[in-house]
């Protein structure tokens, strides 16, 4: 398991559980720095931590060691490139919800309304 695999998987699931590495941090009682360096790549925890951090956000260990390149939330590929690109641009990721089984062209198009509309509020 790679350090920056184990960072990405970490990071999602946060995300997925609508959870923060401060709320890590609160809930698991482990060192804001420690908890930094596994979001980073920095660092990977102990099996033994790994499992605690599982159990917090609701899924198995091997979730957060192994990514499944068959499992995931977008079905189509264009889809799930698309709403990474949203996902990681940090002023729309939160204002954007889509189904599974979202048409790609949709999900463009929702892409480029939410730019318009952040560089409108920017007045750009």
């Amino acid at each position: 398991m790679g350090k920056n695999q184990f960072a990405h998987l970490l990071k999602y699931y946060l995300s997925l559980n609508d959870k923060t590495q401060t709320d890590l941090v609160n809930a698991l009682g482990y060192d804001k720095s420690t908890v930094s360096g596994w979001c980073s790549g920095s660092r990977v925890p102990k099996l033994d931590v790994i499992i605690d951090i599982a159990n917090y956000l609701h899924v198995s260990p091997g979730d957060l060691i192994l990514e499944d390149d068959n499992n995931h939330y977008y079905i189509d590929p264009e889809t799930r490139e698309v709403a990474q690109a949203i996902y990681e641009n940090k002023d729309l990721s939160l204002l954007f919800n889509a189904a599974k089984d979202a048409d790609p062209e949709d999900l463009k198009t929702v892409h480029t309304m939410l730019l318009a509309l952040k560089r409108k509020e920017k007045g750009e």
